[in-house]
């Protein structure tokens, strides 16, 4: 069934040969009902909000009907998956409806995600229920309040139908994910795997036009494909770092060629910082821990390099070579991203050569006291703003930094360290002050709120979707009203594991 929302699609993927995708339209539900609409990323889409709040807005979001315009398909891709090679994935539960250019000028996919069965489902239920669908909107729309490329939330609906799960029947939704695209480094992975020299330019050339036009000036295009895309990842991944984040899956499949976050399955934030921290219940080895997601990103990029080679060069050897010099520049160009934020975070602008050690030092000193990732960082820019006379709560800062320490006195020994590094700044007190705030969030998407949060949703309350999603659109931004969202869980409230959700 069509309906004519009026959305204003200009689709380019589904032009692509077929291939890359099975034509392929949502399987409908029973009776869907309107969770939520970002309104804002709607009329940045160009799309009327209150056309997606209207019953034919509703159908459409949940698979009921297609708009007029849409070019519904699933795609097609390849993937390692925990170092396991799988031969043939793609959009086993979501449907690409199509694109829009912004009034930004940016051109993002429309997709619903947990729309039904498709040829790639492989025994699944190409179903989401409701839980890891308000995990994906509030993480997914916290992290782009925290500055960090991200697919986006356009809407969330509750399907009427219940999905069959290891705890039993629960609540079926639906989610609407926005991406500049979904095109990954499996999307390559799988062409490669099938000898399809043709699919691979065809593809390469697909995401040069739409991601990286400044590629098509470069000696050699497809080398400079690899770089930014590299150089993209690497940026991610730091950011990732930088506010604790853990993305619990890190497969090929799930890193996006356009250097967004993609696919927040089981992922996480840290409370307690410890470089070896792992939430995902399903990384038992703990392959893709926080401290190990460069390390990574590196072995994916590597393989979208691989999947380069035939079009790289004529020569085999020589192809080889250029791949590998390119990747190996990764650890230099991610430490820059990695060193330069961080030293953000603890005030530094002007890294010097030492940075780095005293750096790393101080997350050792975090770790080995056990000491709370973002709370830490908060109140380390508080004491900083009181050093200067900028903050009314004085001495609260540096008692909130000592209460956070297993041993306070490591921390008083520490802190003269760290003066002294700050008197060698340069730039301006207020802008580095600044620079430090928003570098430094109070409130994340906490595992236990997010749990809360969900748990409150399956009753049928969603206040505490509402009121989450409010505090983390601004996370740098002091919210006295909000305090006890800054806090860490309770022993009996930590959440030790998380889960995809399939």
């Amino acid at each position: 069934m069509t309906s004519r929302l009026n959305i204003p699609f200009d689709n380019s993927f589904s032009e692509l040969p077929d291939q890359f995708y099975t034509r392929q339209e949502p399987v409908p539900v029973k009776a869907p009902k309107l969770i939520k609409v970002n309104k804002d990323l709607a009329t940045l889409m160009g799309i009327d909000p209150a056309e997606l709040e209207t019953d034919a807005g509703v159908q459409m979001l949940a698979g009921n009907s297609v708009p007029d315009g849409a070019s519904p398909l699933a795609m097609v891709y390849a993937g390692h998956q925990f170092g396991g090679w799988s031969p043939r994935l793609g959009d086993g539960r979501a449907i690409l409806l199509g694109e829009t250019v912004g009034t930004d000028g940016i051109r993002r996919d429309i997709q619903l995600k947990g729309s039904g069965r498709t040829p790639y489902s492989r025994g699944g239920d190409g179903r989401a229920w409701l839980g890891p669908v308000l995990r994906e909107y509030i993480v997914s729309e916290a992290m782009a309040a925290l500055n960090i490329p991200a697919t986006r939330a356009l809407a969330a609906v509750e399907t009427g139908n219940k999905v069959l799960r290891e705890e039993g029947p629960l609540p079926g939704a639906i989610i609407t994910r926005v991406a500049q695209s979904h095109i990954r480094v499996g999307t390559f992975q799988y062409h490669y795997s099938r000898g399809d020299k043709d699919a691979l330019r065809t593809l390469a050339n697909y995401v040069i036009d739409r991601h990286y036009p400044e590629a098509k000036q470069a000696q050699t295009p497809y080398r400079a494909l690899i770089e930014m895309v590299m150089d993209r990842q690497a940026r991610l991944i730091a950011k990732w770092m930088q506010v604790g984040f853990i993305h619990g899956v890190m497969n090929t499949d799930n890193m996006s060629i356009a250097g967004e976050t993609i696919d927040f399955g089981p992922c996480a934030f840290m409370d307690t910082y410890h470089p070896g921290t792992v939430f995902s219940s399903i990384d038992h080895a703990g392959r893709y821990a926080w401290a190990k997601q460069p390390g990574m990103a590196h072995w994916n990029l590597s393989q979208f390099a691989q999947s380069l080679l035939p079009i790289l060069h004529e020569d085999a050897q020589v192809a080889v070579g250029i791949g590998q010099e390119t990747i190996d520049e990764f650890q230099d160009i991610f430490s820059d991203y990695y060193f330069e934020g961080f030293g953000k975070k603890f005030g530094l602008l002007t890294l010097q050569n030492g940075d780095p050690d005293f750096i790393g030092d101080s997350l050792k000193l975090m770790s080995d006291n056990e000491v709370d990732f973002t709370l830490f960082f908060r109140h380390l820019t508080g004491f900083a703003r009181s050093n200067l006379g900028l903050d009314v709560n004085d001495e609260n800062h540096k008692e909130k930094l000592l209460d956070l320490f297993k041993d306070p006195q490591a921390l008083t020994n520490w802190l003269p360290q760290w003066q002294a590094r700050q008197d060698q700044e340069k730039t301006p007190p207020k802008e580095r002050l600044e620079i430090m705030r928003t570098s430094n969030p109070i409130f994340i998407p906490r595992n236990h709120q997010v749990e809360a949060m969900i748990q409150a949703a399956v009753r049928g309350d969603y206040a505490l979707f509402e009121q989450l999603h409010s505090i983390l659109s601004a996370p740098f931004d002091e919210q006295p009203e909000n305090v006890l969202y800054e806090q860490p869980p309770k022993p009996e409230e930590i959440v030790h594991a998380t889960f995809c959700g399939t």
